[in-house]
């Protein structure tokens, strides 16, 4: 059995700081979205698309250089913190490989940012080699490319796979692949109805991972 982790609000605790800079930049450029409707619009999503949804909502393109300003912010703000792992999730990790079960990350994040959130959390050992991103499919979540990749390459079935995901889209993305969906839930800003109406099965504590993936 194959267990793919998203990497956002699952492995590292960086979507409050990073919904944060995504909210400041762009009432920056005239969009003035609160914290909370960045993360119901956009959480979970390809910063591809995410970039799109805001053109689209603004009705013009985004500056040239919103990307690079916004993403060193998010990256200071990730120092500062200093970002942290999920609670609990490295011990859940452990526990799963300890059991003999394959794992590896798939996220929407580009490979350098989950190189950098990934290692600034001490997770990054625990995945090497076996980390993918959207940016490597056509399709980002809620499209199933992703997850297939993931599966594809590591030479496991897609029925052989469970994903743990904290997003909506996340959630269609696993559904969509043919694979079982664990939601976690477990942080403030979570919507436990409309994971589990995506077909998620929501728990609420990284504790719980190994048992109810093993189960």
């Amino acid at each position: 059995m194959l267990v793919i982790f998203d990497c956002d609000g699952v492995l590292v605790d960086s979507e409050p700081l990073a919904n944060v800079s995504f909210s400041r930049a762009l009432k920056a450029v005239g969009l003035d979205w609160p914290v909370e409707e960045t993360m119901r619009r956009l959480m979970g999503r390809s910063l591809k698309s995410c970039l799109e949804i805001c053109e689209a909502e603004l009705g013009r393109k985004l500056p040239d250089d919103f990307l690079e300003k916004m993403q060193a912010v998010t990256y200071q703000s990730f120092r500062d913190a200093p970002l942290q792992p999920v609670a609990g999730v490295r011990e859940a990790i452990v526990a799963l490989q300890e059991a003999g079960l394959d794992t590896c990350v798939a996220s929407s994040g580009s490979p350098e940012k989950m190189r950098f959130t990934l290692g600034l959390t001490g997770l990054w050992d625990l995945f090497e080699g076996r980390i993918y991103s959207a940016s490597q499919v056509p399709r980002g979540k809620p499209f199933p490319d992703l997850f297939l990749h993931a599966a594809i390459d590591m030479d496991v079935q897609p029925f052989d796979c469970v994903v743990v995901e904290d997003s909506v889209p996340g959630i269609q993305a696993a559904r969509s692949a043919g694979m079982r969906a664990l939601a976690y839930a477990g942080e403030p800003y979570a919507d436990p109805p409309a994971l589990n109406q995506a077909g998620g099965e929501v728990f609420d504590a990284m504790q719980r991972l190994p048992g109810l993936v093993l189960a």
